[in-house]
């Protein structure tokens, strides 16, 4: 969330700078976006890394718990015959 907060403060402090500079229109969309974008690679580097990493450990977690389901669906079943579902 902090990550998108300061990206988000990046591209409204690029627009405000643009329009002081006299940009207008699309132009001044375009140069915001391409001026903030080039910011946050520099500036926010280590929060976008922070991020990814939580990202796909959380990712990965939920990967474990999939094989792990599959995992026991797989698995024969050891019950009686006569206790098994029918």
């Amino acid at each position: 969330m902090r990550y998108t907060s300061l990206r988000l403060g990046l591209f409204v402090a690029s627009l405000a700078i643009l329009v002081l500079l006299g940009l207008r229109g699309f132009l001044l969309l375009a140069a915001a976006v391409l001026v903030s974008g080039v910011l946050s690679y520099f500036l926010l580097g280590e929060l976008r890394n922070a991020m990814g990493q939580r990202i796909s450990s959380r990712l990965s977690g939920w990967g474990r718990r999939i094989d792990a389901s599959t995992r026991a669906e797989d698995e024969p079943d050891q019950r009686e015959p006569d206790q098994r579902e029918r």
